[in-house]
């Protein structure tokens, strides 16, 4: 059961047991409230002792008219008098005979704001001669719609002498109507001298409230940053509610009183080639008309900023902006000292760089800049050395080179330069490689000839070539030349279809010196490689080889047997005189033969024999 419904039937026993001489009493509450469109239940208890036959419904009119019927109850038996509740109202009615208490709901459906009145209960008993009346105040609400809040859209100078409208807030279709409140960041703002809130209220046709509320104000430097919002205060059956709008800032005008200048980048060094951007600030809304100068020389900008692009070390200096107030004439500016930072090409010296065999030589790199350098030395992409200075001793071919000097700004690393130099040293020519043999065109016997020959100055080369048979010179059909370095490759293209012999000369101021090489047919095989190395030739070889061992073989069976006839006489000494006549051979073949025997026994055996052994 409803609180609400017990306290009014405690109510109940309360009046017949304290006040028994009344044969009626009634007991409503003070109030009941509800929602626009919803369902509200009004209760009336009654005491009596038997159940009442006659209830009468009406509603208080307003401006003192009096009331009105808006149904009626009479021996269970109910009519509708207010044709504006048909189909909208009923009731129920129950009544305990124990304790002399009856009860009474009135329900009214989808409430309208027009059913907000005072409602009143009238019992009387059977005989009429008894009757009571009580009161209940029906309250209807509606809900605001979120407020909505608009600001100027100009800017306000603190320099107005009257208040100034800052926002308006707007709430629609509620009831009752509410309260609004206007914030400054968390502070409300009341009514006074530099503050005034003005409300108008609409009444819509369907009963509910639009309420509009304008906030003027005199405003100061700080409300540039403040937030402004309006909060919305409404009741709600049983309790009270609060909205609140979006916020919003203002623009606020004021006079400069101090300039701030500024570079961008900040506080990165700045080096020759980079991009400055010098702007002015000033505190003041909406920002002046700057005028720059450097040196006291007006110089222009683009958009109120001077930009310097690919800046260089004369735009060093001191920049002055500066603005003026035309109103009260006063002049104001700031200054800021700026300084490019650079590295000029490196000077290497001295400018000699050719040395002799054994000869020093000390080279200095230098390079003019405005911060601290670091110096380093680089051979042929090694760092070999650190600071300016670098010295060469006992020059020889290792000391020839390209040497690097790079100069670096310690605290400006981006801040670069580097230059190189070669060092030569006088050296004699050297041809480095034998003469490369590589096959040309396989159909015509043609082959190219490679010859690589280093020294300072840079050798030249020259060829000779000789047939290997008749010993005639050979004309090359093509020669190429190629630098490498210290070097001088030469390419040459030769067709002939015999052997020949190579010859490479290479030759400077200090020198000259050759190498040679037979070409021969294994030569002209598909590889690079020389006769006793190409694949193609490797048959040949063989067979070449296993003739000269047989020939080798015959020739010792002839020899061996010439020996056992006595017709190979041999001497101590290993020679053999064929000048003289035959008489003088056999002579002295026959004396030395058993010496010459004994002796190639010995070598033999390994053992000293006599001669008849």
């Amino acid at each position: 059961m409803d609180p609400r419904y017990v306290a009014l039937l405690v109510a109940g026993l309360h009046l017949l047991t304290c006040k028994t001489w009344a044969l009626v009493k009634v007991s409503m509450e003070d109030r009941v409230e509800v929602f626009l469109n919803n369902q509200a239940s009004i209760p009336c208890v009654y005491s009596m002792n038997e159940k009442a036959m006659i209830i009468t419904w009406s509603k208080k009119l307003p401006s003192r008219e009096g009331s009105k019927v808006l149904f009626m109850i009479e021996s269970e038996r109910w009519e509708i008098d207010d044709k504006d509740y048909t189909g909208r109202i009923s009731y129920t009615h129950s009544y305990n005979s124990t304790q002399s208490l009856g009860s009474i709901v009135l329900t009214i459906d989808k409430v309208q704001l027009s059913d907000e009145s005072e409602i009143i209960c009238k019992v009387k008993d059977n005989t009429l001669a008894e009757e009571d009346e009580g009161h209940t105040q029906l309250q209807v609400f509606n809900p605001p719609s979120i407020p909505a809040i608009l600001g100027t859209d100009k800017g306000i100078s603190v320099d107005e002498d009257k208040l100034s409208m800052v926002a308006d807030c707007k709430v629609d279709n509620v009831y009752p109507r509410p309260n609004i409140t206007w914030y400054r960041g968390t502070f409300p703002l009341q009514s006074s001298r530099d503050v005034k809130i003005m409300d108008r209220v609409t009444k819509n046709p369907s009963g509910l409230f639009t309420v509009y509320s304008d906030l003027h104000l005199k405003v100061v430097r700080e409300d540039e940053h403040a937030e402004f919002y309006c909060e919305v205060n409404y009741f709600t059956p049983g309790e009270k509610r609060m909205m609140e709008s979006n916020k919003i800032n203002i623009t606020v005008f004021y006079p400069t009183t101090e300039v701030t200048m500024w570079a961008n980048p900040a506080e990165k060094l700045l080096k020759e080639g980079d991009t400055l951007e010098i702007g002015c600030t000033g505190n003041g809304n909406p920002q002046p008309i700057f005028t720059f100068y450097k040196n006291e020389n007006e110089v222009s900008t683009e958009n109120e900023l001077l930009v310097l692009k690919e800046v260089k070390r004369s735009d060093s200096g001191t920049y002055v902006c500066q603005i003026l107030d035309f109103e009260t004439y006063r002049q104001f500016e700031d200054s800021i000292d700026i300084m490019i930072h650079y590295l000029d090409e490196i000077v290497v010296t001295p400018e000699k760089r050719v040395l002799d065999q054994g000869e020093d030589l000390t080279l200095t790199c230098n390079a003019l800049a405005s911060l601290s350098t670091q110096t380093e030395w680089y051979k042929d992409g090694v760092h070999v050395s650190e600071g300016h200075v670098l010295k060469l001793h006992n020059a020889s071919s290792i000391t020839e080179g390209t040497y690097l000097c790079k100069v670096t700004v310690i605290s400006l690393p981006e801040l670069q330069k580097q230059t190189s130099l070669h060092i030569n040293v006088r050296a004699n020519p050297k041809i480095i490689e034998e003469i490369v043999v590589s096959p040309r065109n396989k159909g015509d016997h043609s082959v190219n000839l490679t010859c690589f020959a280093q020294g300072y100055p840079k050798p030249n080369i020259t060829w000779n070539l000789n047939d290997l048979k008749t010993g005639e010179p050979l004309t090359e059909s093509s020669v190429e030349y190629h630098e490498k370095g210290v070097g001088v490759l030469s390419i040459i293209s030769v067709k002939a279809d015999s052997e020949f012999t190579a010859n490479c000369t290479a030759f400077n101021e200090l020198g000259i010196t050759s190498a040679s090489r037979d070409v021969t047919t294994f030569d002209r095989g598909p590889t690079t490689t020389t006769a006793t190395h190409t694949k193609g030739g490797s048959g040949v070889v063989i067979a070449v080889v296993i003739i000269c061992l047989l020939l080798l073989a015959i020739l010792g069976s002839f020899l061996y047997f010439l020996y056992k006839k006595g017709r190979l006489p041999c001497g101590r000494s290993g020679k053999q005189d064929f000048t003289k006549d035959n008489a003088n051979k056999d002579e002295t073949g026959m004396k030395s033969g058993k010496s010459e025997e004994a002796v190639l026994l010995q070598g033999v055996n390994g053992d000293k024999k006599s001669p008849t052994e």
